[in-house]
């Protein structure tokens, strides 16, 4: 995803194919939003859906308004100490040519920005599933911004801008396992270590509502992931984006193979909830690995990742801090398995000749990516707690205990997910026609 560079001589031209494959994939990670707002909104109760899904789509609109102002700069930007970009070209996208071209790159400036703004929206969207229930709808959308500022683009910086210092390290992160998920994943800890638990927590049942919803976004997940991931690569010259292709659907299928058995041994079902979220699960470590791993590789690494996410998705009530849709146990654990394994299943053949330890490279690697993940996981952690607790001591960021009984989608909504008032009970039999002759024993068993 960084830029490389050219000398003037080999300066590349604009490519039709790459421009509209990148395209495409922009609209494929786009998809991706709306999906986890299914994927979540599937998994909350009845009446908090509506709240959940809104979580995830007002990302749309928040972070999309402050990438075209300022966050492409600030991600993209020339570098400073490192730490954060800025271009004033890049400020509102105003100073950039319709054909001037992203640099090293063959697709235009416009259509890399289009796919970055994508990863920027998604990112805060996976928070909100740890927060389900409790959240006020107003802090939440001043805490995506606020976050998006603060965290995210200078994140998106350090992995994947020219200058940042992972970037200069030698910290790979293919398409987002630091950058979004371990980011998202130690961001929505912190949050919810700052707002508690919801009421009843271990106490009550807060089983998914609608599994088929589940399961509806966790495949429209991996479809839209195939662009999250492929696309990454800005092209297809020279056959790493087909290898990540593969490689992303390989990894979430081992994982959610490997999911489903650890369910079944130690919980005696393959359950539909554990398919889908090994899959993401899956879906979530192939992102730094799948352009440094070969499809063997990719198997392991999505088993190794189902395993320790269905494992870690218990944490929580031995812990006692309420991720409500697992965002810390798949995302954060996730991301982390995947970046770390770089450093033991990376080939030296794919998107660079940085090889593993078990193909001859040592760990060097390894301590690379220890590096970037704990130096993310660190700053989002503190930084995503921090203006929590701010937006708490000032607005409040949870909604009142009857509030959260009562259920946010008609306290913050005035809405419900589903209306039943139609369906059966006394208005419906009094608008019944009258039975036809000779099937009155019929009809007043049917009254029955």
């Amino acid at each position: 995803m960084a830029p490389a560079i050219t000398l003037a001589a080999d300066a590349p031209t604009l490519s039709a194919a790459n421009t509209g494959f990148m395209l495409i994939c922009s609209a494929l990670v786009m998809l991706m939003t709306p999906a986890l707002a299914f994927f979540y909104g599937g998994m909350v109760r009845v009446k908090s859906t509506l709240n959940m899904l809104m979580m995830s789509f007002i990302s749309l609109g928040i972070v999309t308004v402050l990438w075209v102002l300022y966050g492409f700069s600030l991600a993209f930007g020339t570098d400073s100490g490192g730490i954060i970009g800025w271009s004033s070209d890049y400020v509102g996208l105003s100073g950039i040519g319709l054909t001037q071209l992203w640099d090293g790159y063959t697709i235009p400036v416009y259509v890399f920005a289009v796919f970055q703004l994508m990863f920027a929206v998604l990112t805060p969207a996976l928070i909100s599933g740890a927060l389900a229930d409790r959240v006020k709808f107003t802090a939440w959308a001043l805490f995506v911004a606020l976050w998006a500022t603060i965290v995210y683009f200078p994140v998106a910086h350090w992995v994947w801008g020219a200058g940042g210092w992972a970037f200069e390290l030698g910290v790979i992160d293919f398409a987002g396992g630091t950058a979004v998920h371990i980011n998202a994943g130690a961001a929505a800890l912190g949050v919810i270590l700052v707002i508690g638990k919801r009421v009843g927590f271990k106490k009550d049942p807060m089983r998914p509502h609608s599994l088929p919803l589940v399961m509806l976004g966790a495949g429209l997940l991996w479809f839209g992931w195939f662009g999250f991931n492929a696309g990454s690569w800005l092209g297809n010259d020279d056959g790493v984006g087909a290898l990540m292709f593969v490689n992303t659907q390989v990894a979430t299928a081992a994982a959610m193979l490997a999911w489903l058995a650890y369910e079944k041994i130690r919980h005696g079902a393959f359950t539909t909830l554990g398919a889908a979220s090994g899959a993401v699960a899956g879906l979530v470590a192939i992102t730094p690995s799948g352009g440094a791993v070969s499809p063997l590789g990719a198997i392991a690494v999505g088993a190794v990742a189902g395993v320790l996410c269905a494992m870690a998705v218990g944490l929580k009530y031995r812990f006692g801090y309420d991720d409500s849709l697992d965002v810390v146990g798949v995302h954060l654990v996730g991301g982390i398995a995947g970046s770390l394994l770089v450093g033991f299943f990376a080939t030296g053949g794919g998107q660079s000749d940085v090889a593993g330890l078990f193909y001859g490279g040592g760990l060097d690697q390894f301590w690379k990516q220890c590096a970037g993940v704990f130096g993310v996981l660190a700053y989002s952690l503190v930084a995503s707690a921090v203006l929590a607790l701010l937006i708490d001591r000032t607005m409040g960021m949870r909604v009142t205990e009857d509030d959260e009984i009562a259920g946010l989608d008609q306290i913050e909504h005035a809405e419900t997910a589903y209306d039943y008032s139609g369906a059966g009970g006394g208005a419906a039999r009094t608008a019944a026609p009258a039975p036809v002759a000779g099937t009155a024993s019929k009809s007043k068993k049917v009254d029955a």
